[in-house]
């Protein structure tokens, strides 16, 4: 007999990635936000010659993004678009970093590490809970019709 239900299910787990990526985003631009001369040094591999880069403002826009991130895994399926802000930022992130701040730090295993770890590899579960949510939450309205 087939366990799977006739309608689609937003799984439990996939909240627990939305906290997790929204507190590990958090995390990291909080780095970035407080001790951004010393991380841009460690991801530069110790170069002294860093110029002020924006590092407050770029740690600030990370825990924004990171708020939005945590606080749709409440209500995933009323909040999708939340989510998509969290794609989107994500996007942003990532360009941001790979324009304004790697070509400064040069691009070395540290630099690529932070751009595909906190940046790129978060985008695959978050574009699959956002279609997921996006499929529910279509599924709802259309059974409410």
């Amino acid at each position: 007999m087939d366990q799977r239900p006739s309608f689609p299910v937003f799984p439990m787990h996939f909240r627990g990635l939305l906290l997790l990526a929204g507190i590990y985003t958090i995390c990291w631009s909080a780095f970035y936000r407080y001790a951004g001369e010393e991380l841009l040094r460690w991801l530069s591999l110790g170069s002294p010659e860093l110029e002020a880069m924006p590092h407050s403002a770029f740690g600030i826009f990370g825990i924004v993004l990171g708020l939005v991130i945590f606080v749709s895994a409440f209500y995933p399926v009323s909040w999708v678009w939340l989510i998509l802000a969290g794609i989107g930022g994500k996007i942003i992130s990532a360009i941001w970093f790979s324009l304004g701040f790697a070509p400064e730090l040069g691009w070395n295993k540290r630099s690529i590490f932070y751009l595909v770890f906190n940046e790129l590899l978060w985008l695959i579960p978050l574009i699959l809970i956002f279609l997921r949510s996006l499929q529910v939450k279509n599924y709802l309205n259309e059974s409410e019709k």
